[in-house]
């Protein structure tokens, strides 16, 4: 089993190529491309603007083969990468293709966009069906994420799209092409209020699972800690990946862990999330 990590917490403090530095040096195979800088989303206003990263202007493509550069000549690979969002907002989905052209060029074989939380799987496929051809030239596959809004008066989680196990396989049967397929959320799984159980969401996704988001919480609020550091019971998780034949990688989202460290002492923190990651690929492994 084979382990990697998201580079945005870590970016955060020593930029992306350091980044990439560190989780090779950590121990990890692989590393997760996040790009979120493609683009800057204000929540407040709903409104998207141009960033200042490479990611954002016309040399973008050459940022993505640095960076999979850097990860090749310290020995570890992109497996994965993460679009912008919310896909909700048109200025969002405009930069999809363009995140799809970076997990190419960095060498990812997956790209995670989520689906729209407030729309059904039918009218979700109408993106993905827009994409997947460009996708497909590229040769990458999109995945689709389990999602969740927020109920303030009930103070949880509330169902989005994916969040349930049905609303999940539907929104990847609906579309019914090899190059759509799932990137289970466990932290979004074991949310009160709307996630389905990350056991029960394994069992009933079977093979359209090839990917992972692995992060820890309470079993209430989007933590995305570090494993075994919180309420997750990934003993269960992992027992259920084993049984439906799981051969993805082991992607840790634990973004929240690193805001406590500096660019002092980053390696400190990616090295205890190796750590983690690593015993999860050992339980896997073991018979």
């Amino acid at each position: 089993m084979k382990t990697s990590t998201e580079i945005d917490s870590a970016a955060k403090l020593v930029g992306e190529e350091k980044a990439i530095e560190l989780i090779a040096k950590a121990g990890f195979d692989g590393w997760d491309f996040s790009m979120f800088t493609m683009c800057r989303y204000d929540w407040a206003n709903g409104t998207v603007c141009t960033t200042n990263h490479p990611l954002s202007g016309k040399d973008y493509l050459s940022f993505a083969r640095k960076l999979k550069q850097i990860g090749l000549d310290n020995g570890i690979v992109c497996n994965q990468s993460h679009a912008p969002f919310p896909t909700s907002n048109a200025d969002i989905r405009s930069y999809l293709k363009r995140a799809i052209e970076c997990t190419a060029e960095a060498g990812g074989e997956i790209c995670i966009i989520h689906p729209d939380n407030n729309k059904s799987p039918e009218e979700n496929a109408q993106m993905y069906n827009d994409l997947l051809p460009f996708a497909k030239t590229c040769g990458v596959k999109i995945a689709t994420e389990n999602m969740w809004n927020w109920d303030g008066e009930k103070d949880e989680s509330s169902f989005a799209a994916c969040a349930s196990s049905k609303s999940f396989c539907d929104h990847v049967d609906i579309v019914n092409d090899p190059f759509l397929v799932a990137c289970l959320d466990i932290g979004h799984a074991e949310m009160r209020g709307s996630g389905d159980g990350v056991v029960n969401m394994i069992r009933a996704l079977g093979n359209r699972l090839e990917a992972l988001h692995i992060h820890d919480n309470d079993r209430w609020h989007d933590s995305h800690q570090i494993p075994f550091s919180m309420d997750i019971d990934f003993s269960a998780a992992v027992n259920a990946l084993r049984d439906i034949g799981y051969t993805g990688w082991f992607t840790l989202e634990a973004s929240t862990f690193l805001s406590a460290y500096t660019s002092e002492n980053a390696f400190e923190g990616v090295k205890r999330l190796a750590e983690s990651a690593r015993r999860l690929a050992d339980m896997f492994e073991k018979k």
